[in-house]
């Protein structure tokens, strides 16, 4: 591992990211809508990332260890109030992803975000979220096929398997639907044009 300090950065920006999510879990607001103080964090963190970048380029596995390599991806995975900065990581990952220096799972996950902040079909199924009848459901996808040849080709389980998993992640950790699923999409339809995912 070449970067060390950066290294432990990432991590305690991992930890400070998760330990606020675990108190708006505690609190009961997670699922209310994207928490304001939620977002201010992400958004603090990749700008911090986007220094790193500048520097060192992707944090591969390589420059700074599996542990933050992954906690650098968290990051992007969770600024999605900044989608230059989304697309900029998407890419330098792709070409991370190419060179085998680093997981094509990620790039999955991180492509199905984004492709779900612009309101586009999931390739993989990565991404879940309540309907209107307050079930937790994968995010529009293309073709269950052709998502689970997509999914076991990256090394993933089927799409049927990880929505069991989600759903019981979810009963575990006590969330429950949006009490107004309405209310919330209309405020992430306004929020996803604020930000400029969509216009």
């Amino acid at each position: 591992m070449k970067h060390k300090t950066i290294a432990n950065k990432l991590i305690a920006l991992k930890e400070a990211d998760l330990a606020l999510r675990s108190q708006l879990l505690k609190a009961g607001t997670l699922q209310d809508g994207y928490d304001s103080k939620m977002e201010a964090l992400h958004i603090a963190h990749a700008k911090q990332l986007v220094t790193l970048l500048d520097s060192i380029g992707y944090p591969t596995e390589a420059k700074v260890g599996k542990e933050a390599s992954e906690a650098a991806w968290l990051i992007i995975q969770h600024a999605i109030s900044m989608p230059n900065f989304m697309r900029r990581c998407q890419t330098l990952l792709e070409k991370a992803v190419a060179k085998e220096n680093a997981s094509p799972i990620l790039l999955a996950y991180l492509t199905d975000r984004i492709a779900v902040l612009e309101g586009k079909l999931q390739l993989y199924g990565t991404q879940f979220d309540w309907d209107k009848n307050g079930v937790l459901q994968a995010n529009p996808f293309d073709d269950l096929d052709a998502v689970n040849k997509r999914r076991k080709s990256i090394g993933l389980n089927t799409l049927k398997e990880q929505l069991a998993i989600i759903r019981q992640r979810a009963k575990d950790e006590n969330q429950l639907s949006p009490k107004d699923v309405l209310k919330k999409e209309k405020a992430f339809q306004e929020w996803r044009k604020r930000v400029g995912w969509i216009v």
